[in-house]
C-alpha cells in the first residue's frame, strides 16, 4: 500500500527514450508533416508528477518498495546491494551490502522496523534498517529465489524460487515453516492477501495458483495459456488477482468465480510488475518497453503513460481522497464475500484493451524542468556486529532504533511470546518440558527433512531436463537417420 499512500511510484526496469512526449494518444501528427495544435491537455494539478530520479545503483534496478510512512524507499539491484533512500528529506542514502549475488526484490515489514530481500544467491535476508547493517540469512531453497514478501501483519514471509516450490517463514524465529510444491517450472512471485489466508504465487508453467496457508493445499489455479505471468498480486479487497505477463498483458481474475474479468494489452513489451492503489480502482504497471501505465479499472481504460529510466519517484493526484476508511474496511476483512453481481465490479470492461483507447502520456524529459538533481551522498553498509554509531552520520539520518535495540526488543518478544505459548499449552494439555523440548527436536529434524526434500527436488528436476533434452535430440536425429536408410 505504500507505493500509493504519499501517491509515489519509481520505476523499475532501465530503458532508453528516442524522443520527448507528453500528448494525448491519437494526436500526434506523422513525421515531416507541421503538427496541428493539439487538444487542451490535463492541468498540471491532475496529471502524474515527476518529483525526482534517485541515481546510485550500479547494474539494474530490479525492486522497489515503499516503508509503512513512505517516508523511505528501498531499492534492489543485479549490482548485488540493497539502498535505501530517505524521500522527505535530502539525506544520505544507505547502500547495503551482504548478498553474493544479484539480489532479486525487496520488501518493508508493514512497520517498517524490518527488510527482507531474495537474491540469485539462494538465500533470504531480513535486515534491521539502520547503520548497523544487521541481517539474518534464511536458508532452504536450493535454486535462486525471485521474490520476498511479507504477510499484512508481519509475522510471515513467503518466497518464491527458480527450485519451483513457495516456502513460507516465521519472521520472529527466523525459521521455514513449510513449503508449497505443485508448480512444474520456475515460481516468479508469491504474495499473501490482506488477511494471510490466501498466497498466490505465479510460475512459468504458464498458472497463478491459489494457496490455503492453513491446509497448506493448492485451491485454485488460473492458468494463462498465451504466455507465462512475471507477477501476481491481490487488490485491497483480497477478491482479485491481476497478473503481468510475459506476452505484454495485464490480467484481472476475481478468485470468488474464477473468472477473467479483464484482459489489457497495452504495453509493447514483457509486463514486469503491478500494484493496485489502495482504493483498488486503479492498477499501476511497469514494463521491459521502459513505460509505466495506469489503468482506470472501473472505467476498463488506459489513463496514463509514464516514460522514463532507472528509478523514478512519481507524484500523482490519486491521494486527494481521503482512503483511511476505506483501507481499515480491507483490513478488517475476516471471511471471503459472496461471488458477486455482474454489475458489481468493474462492469465496464468485458473486452480485450488495446493502445487506441486516449490516455495522456507524460515525459519526464519533456515536463520536468529539473531532471539533474544533485544525487545524496551513499554510506555503504555491510554486515557486522553491533557497533557504535558512526560520527559522519546526522542524527536526522538515524530515525530507526538502534540494531541492538530492535534485536533484543524482537528477541524477547518471541521468547515471552514462546513462554506464553508453552504455558498456555501446558496448562491446557499438560505437556512436561521434556516432552516440549522432544518436539522441538523433531520440528528441527523435519526441517532438515524438508531441506533434503527440496535437494532431492533439484536433483529430479535436472534429470527431467536433461531427459526432455535428450528426447528432443532424438525427435530431431530420427528425420535424418530415416533419410540416410
Amino acid at each position: 500500500m505504500g507505493e500509493w499512500q504519499d501517491a509515489r511510484r519509481a520505476t523499475q526496469r532501465s530503458s532508453g527514450l528516442d524522443r520527448p512526449r507528453l500528448e494525448r494518444a491519437g494526436f500526434e501528427a506523422p513525421l515531416g508533416r507541421p503538427q496541428q495544435p493539439a487538444p487542451p491537455m490535463a492541468s498540471v494539478l491532475e496529471d502524474p508528477v515527476l518529483i525526482r530520479p534517485l541515481r546510485g545503483h550500479g547494474a539494474a534496478v530490479t525492486g522497489v518498495a515503499f516503508s509503512a510512512s513512505a517516508a523511505e524507499l528501498a531499492t534492489s539491484s543485479l549490482d548485488r546491494c540493497l539502498m535505501i533512500w530517505k524521500l522527505k528529506k535530502q539525506c544520505r542514502a544507505y547502500k547495503f551490502v551482504g548478498h553474493t549475488d544479484a539480489v532479486t526484490s525487496v520488501n518493508f515489514s508493514p512497520e517498517g522496523q524490518l527488510l527482507a530481500s531474495s537474491s540469485q544467491d539462494r538465500t533470504v535476508r531480513l535486515w534491521i534498517p539502520c547503520i548497523h547493517g544487521e541481517s539474518s540469512v534464511l536458508k532452504g531453497h536450493t535454486a535462486s529465489v525471485r521474490s520476498v514478501s511479507f504477510s499484512h501483519d508481519g509475522h510471515f514471509l513467503v518466497s518464491a524460487s527458480n527450485d519451483k516450490s513457495v516456502k513460507i517463514w516465521s519472521v520472529q524465529r527466523r525459521r521455514l515453516l513449510f513449503s508449497l510444491f505443485q508448480h512444474t517450472h520456475w515460481v516468479r512471485c508469491a504474495k499473501f492477501s490482506p488477511d494471510g489466508r490466501l498466497i498466490a504465487s505465479c510460475s512459468e508453467d504458464k498458472s497463478v495458483k491459489i494457496w490455503d496457508t492453513i491446509n497448506k493445499t493448492c485451491i485454485d489455479s488460473l492458468i494463462d495459456y498465451e504466455g507465462f505471468p512475471n507477477f501476481a498480486d491481490f487488490n485491497p479487497s483480497g477478491t482479485c488477482i491481476a497478473s503481468a505477463g510475459s506476452n505484454h498483458t495485464v490480467k484481472l481474475w476475481d478468485i470468488r468465480m474464477n473468472k477473467l474479468l479483464q484482459h489489457y494489452k497495452v504495453h509493447r513489451a514483457e509486463v514486469n510488475c503491478v500494484s493496485f492503489h489502495p482504493s483498488g480502482n486503479y492498477l499501476i504497471t511497469a514494463s521491459t518497453d521502459g513505460t509505466l501505465k495506469i489503468l482506470d479499472l472501473l472505467e476498463g481504460r488506459l489513463i496514463y503513460t509514464l516514460h522514463g529510466h532507472k528509478v523514478l519517484l512519481w507524484k500523482t493526484n490519486f491521494d486527494s481522497f481521503d482512503y483511511k476508511e476505506v483501507l481499515k474496511h480491507h483490513i478488517r476483512r475476516i471471511q471471503t464475500d459472496d461471488p458477486p453481481h455482474l454489475l458489481d465490479i468493474y462492469p465496464r470492461s468485458p473486452h480485450l484493451h488495446d493502445e487506441k483507447l486516449q490516455s495522456v502520456e507524460v515525459n519526464p524529459i519533456f515536463d520536468v524542468a529539473d531532471t539533474l538533481t544533485v544525487d545524496p551522498p551513499v554510506v555503504e553498509i555491510s554486515p557486522s556486529p553491533s557497533s557504535g554509531t558512526s560520527d559522519d552520520v546526522s542524527n536526522e539520518d538515524l530515525q530507526y532504533p538502534s540494531a541492538s535495540v530492535l534485536a533484543t526488543s524482537s528477541k524477547r518478544k518471541s521468547e515471552n511470546e514462546s513462554e506464553s505459548a508453552v504455558h498456555n499449552v501446558g496448562k491446557k494439555i499438560g505437556i512436561s518440558p521434556s516432552l516440549g523440548n522432544a518436539l522441538e527436536n523433531i520440528v528441527e529434524q523435519l526441517d532438515v527433512l524438508t531441506l533434503t526434500v527440496s535437494i532431492l527436488e533439484q536433483r529430479l528436476t535436472m534429470t527431467e531436463d536433461k531427459l526432455k533434452e535428450c528426447l528432443e535430440n532424438q525427435q530431431k536425429n530420427l528425420p535424418q537417420e530415416r533419410q540416410e536408410e
